[in-house]
């Protein structure tokens, strides 16, 4: 599995594990609810090491978990 989907599809995982909706870890990350959407969606941006950060803080997970298969 590539790296984006592999980052798109643990970023789903732990949202819907933290039960939160696309637009609460919007608020709780500060990254935009459309930017989380693509990140969820079949076309993954590249994303930079900051937001990957941001994410997993507000997924009270780890950058390395939301990067590994």
């Amino acid at each position: 599995m590539k790296t984006k989907e592999t980052f798109s599809n643990n970023v789903k995982k732990y949202r819907q594990k933290n039960n939160l909706t696309q637009e609460e870890l919007s608020e709780i990350s500060g990254v935009a609810y459309k930017y989380i959407q693509k990140i969820e969606g079949k076309t993954t941006p590249n994303v930079g090491i900051d937001l990957v950060e941001k994410l997993a803080k507000a997924l009270k997970t780890t950058s390395s978990k939301l990067l590994e298969s």
